[in-house]
């Protein structure tokens, strides 16, 4: 069954209404972002990450290490799109999907500071003669960037079906299949890891796929309508 979203009327808002809402959507989106489950993602990987560096001894850390515990901050980021009281928020004068897009926004620099401590953190493993041989971070960062934005483009699109309260769970198994898939495939990797492909083109391959997920997923949280079911049944 389809159901149509309810239709509101942008032309009865006064002029001003942007100036006095704002501060109210960001106290709403502030209080509604999980950040037990965001920060909790994010540290645990960070805190691996540590007691590996601390331990790590003659043997500097790589940048697969930075994969491997940056993994947690995925999945917790699957569960910060989800829209609490999705029928109140669509009653609301404002659209439904700020929400979603302000609470991705605002679990953005979380991520961008567990990006750079961990980077910090494999940093501090390698001997300060050899910090000039290491690969460049650059197709690290557009890898990561690409995992974020894949697991907010599934999630964002399991809101708008009748596993919405799933989003996050479906959302992070298919995220991480995703991410083996690429990872373990020979005729997938080569176009995105370094080696065998060269750092320029696995950047602009997952920088490529980082954008296709963040148009998907600005689709799906624009789309007002509910797809619960294929058809009605009388």
């Amino acid at each position: 069954m389809t159901l149509p979203p309810p239709v509101m009327s942008t032309g009865s808002r006064p002029r001003r209404f942007w100036t006095r809402a704002l501060p109210v959507l960001v106290k709403h989106l502030t209080r509604t972002t999980p950040w037990v489950a965001l920060i909790a993602g994010c540290a645990s990987g960070t805190l691996v990450l540590a007691v590996m560096a601390y331990f790590a001894g003659h043997t500097p850390l790589n940048q697969d290490t930075v994969r491997f515990t940056f993994l947690p901050a995925v999945a917790a980021l699957a569960y910060v799109p989800h829209v609490h009281f999705r029928p109140l928020v669509q009653a609301m004068p404002v659209p439904t999907w700020i929400v979603s897009a302000g609470q991705t926004l605002l679990a953005v620099p979380v991520l961008a500071a567990t990006c750079w401590v961990q980077l910090r953190l494999v940093t501090s493993t390698v001997p300060a003669g050899s910090a000039g041989s290491l690969p460049a971070v650059y197709p690290l960062l557009a890898q990561l960037t690409g995992w974020s934005l894949l697991a907010v483009a599934i999630a964002a699109c399991c809101e708008r079906t009748r596993y919405a309260a799933l989003s996050g769970a479906i959302a992070t198994t298919a995220g991480f299949a995703l991410i083996a898939t690429a990872s373990y495939t020979d005729a997938i990797k080569r176009h995105l890891l370094t080696p065998p492909a060269t750092p320029h083109a696995a950047t602009t391959t997952w920088y490529a796929i980082a954008v296709s997920a963040l148009a998907l997923a600005c689709l799906a949280i624009r789309d007002s309508w509910h797809r619960y079911a294929r058809r009605l049944h009388l």
